[in-house]
């Protein structure tokens, strides 16, 4: 290949074969073959020149090739050899004068603890089956994460960006929450993937934000999963074991000035935080 720029599908289909390459669903790999969807998430996510980016799940490098062309420098984290092996040979053969600002690192996401250079944004098209873990894992282990945009199934991203009361705010919702605010700024059709997907994507933009609490955030977090593990009954009850009763959970509540009759759809992470905050000097809730 001597031509340079983005991937088309003829590119994306010659380098998979290339790599002898079946998409895995169990992995969640669908490639963008669409350079115009490319540059709009590019276009979308704000990178500017020289900004350092986090690319998790690369593949075939489209996103790549597009964070490259808008002069940011990418650190690719991709968990199959044969992908993370092909991405700086593509790179050097479509945007030579990009190479020097490509990073690959070959590792799981939800693994890698340290980067170099950090990362001051998330760019990234997640694979479905792993797409909240791995944002949330990349906002607690890298502070340095100031924004992101990232596109994960369309379900997935309406169950992240929603408020409270909706129907699908739950765990992942509060979760993203306490570290960021987030929106759904656009939607991607099946048909721009290779494989072609059963289902269409959505992008969610996020910026972090100050962390609603001091309180330890694993404790905030052990009251969410315990809220949302039974989210059809009042708090009072779904809380009972992490404050030993329903008595004692009702206290608590209305110690933190929540009605115990409400259920956990219907809480901000702040109040989340301020029932966790009744568990300061009390048991683990996630014990």
């Amino acid at each position: 290949m001597t031509d340079t720029g983005l991937l088309d599908p003829r590119t994306v289909r010659t380098l998979a074969a290339e790599l002898d390459l079946h998409p895995s669903k169990q992995r969640g790999q669908n490639f963008v073959v669409d350079p115009n969807t490319v540059r709009r998430i590019v276009a979308l996510s704000g990178v500017q020149p020289g900004e350092v980016v986090l690319e998790v799940g690369p593949g075939l490098g489209s996103l790549t090739l597009g964070l490259l062309e808008a002069g940011a420098h990418v650190v690719a984290v991709e968990i199959e050899p044969s992908l993370a092996g092909r991405l700086v040979r593509t790179v050097t053969e479509r945007l030579p004068d990009a190479v020097e600002r490509l990073t690959v690192v070959e590792a799981d996401a939800m693994r890698v603890t340290t980067l170099d250079p950090m990362p001051t944004r998330v760019v990234a098209n997640l694979p479905y089956n792993v797409s909240v873990p791995v944002i949330l894992h990349l906002l607690a282990t890298f502070p340095s994460i100031a924004s992101g945009l990232v596109m994960v199934q369309l379900e997935v991203a309406d169950r992240l960006v929603a408020p409270p009361g909706s129907k699908v705010y739950g765990t992942p919702s509060a979760k993203l929450a306490w570290y960021a605010s987030a929106s759904r700024v656009g939607t991607v059709p099946a048909s721009v993937f290779w494989p072609v997907p059963n289902v269409e994507s959505g992008l969610v933009a996020f910026a972090r934000r100050e962390a609603p609490s001091t309180v330890d955030r694993e404790r905030v977090f052990g009251v969410v999963d315990a809220a949302f593990g039974q989210r059809r009954k009042m708090l009072r009850a779904a809380l009972a074991r992490v404050f030993g009763s329903s008595a004692g959970a009702t206290e608590a509540l209305e110690r933190a000035g929540v009605d115990p009759t409400l259920r956990g759809e219907t809480l901000t992470i702040g109040q989340f935080a301020s029932i966790a905050h009744q568990l300061s000097e009390g048991p683990d809730p996630r014990r």
